[in-house]
């Protein structure tokens, strides 16, 4: 395909990359529009006299040239592409997105491609966190259930140092936690509960020195 032609569609479909494929279905390369952007930029450039780039250095080498000037998607794809699996979880997704600075990641299986997640997809996901909703009839052994599995999912909380007291309307929360993050971890975990009622926190802080006696 063409520069042009690629970039006739990612207009025409408003999106801001595209997969380059071979013939088997397999990806060999993406085109973004920040590739296009460069060759925007590159052809700002004013024309010089031939004889007068033989004394000047413009930091650029023949794959600078061939980006910038190709008419081809293999002029100017990057040909090293990070992918992902459909069974990688969201998270990893995220973290191969900021470790290799990227805005979308190629979802691959069988050495084919059958997708691309995007951080608007991202997005989307943590937008869509489930909540957990309380039956109106649910008993207070059964929401008290529900709030020591929140609370469980908070790193570092230990729910031994915990006393859970729930009623219909309330729950309240008497222990210790290590920090003011926990706490507020806490807190954040129990508000995704829906028809809980009000929460009422009552942690306190134990010194670090305290756990070496």
């Amino acid at each position: 395909m063409t520069v042009s032609q690629a970039a006739e569609l990612m207009s025409q479909h408003h999106i801001s990359a595209i997969p380059v494929l071979d013939d088997a279905g397999a990806i060999v390369g993406i085109v973004s529009e920040g590739d296009l952007m460069r060759r925007v930029e590159g052809a700002n450039d004013p024309p010089r006299s031939w004889w007068l780039s033989l004394f000047s250095e413009t930091g650029k080498n023949a794959g600078d040239f061939i980006r910038e000037r190709g008419q081809h998607l293999r002029d100017i794809m990057t040909r090293h592409v990070t992918t992902v699996t459909p069974a990688t979880p969201v998270g990893q997704i995220a973290r191969v997105l900021e470790k290799n600075k990227i805005k979308r990641v190629p979802v691959v299986e069988g050495g084919k491609l059958i997708g691309i997640v995007s951080r608007a997809n991202l997005l989307q996901a943590l937008a869509a966190q489930p909540v957990v909703h309380l039956r109106s009839e649910a008993s207070v052994d059964e929401k008290r259930d529900i709030v020591l599995g929140a609370l469980a999912q908070v790193p570092g909380l230990n729910a031994v140092h915990l006393n859970v007291i729930v009623t219909d309307n309330r729950v309240d929360i008497w222990g210790i936690v290590n920090s003011d993050d926990e706490e507020a971890a806490a807190r954040v975990a129990l508000e995704a509960i829906d028809g809980l009622g009000e929460i009422s926190m009552h942690l306190g802080r134990i010194p670090a020195y305290a756990w070496g006696i």
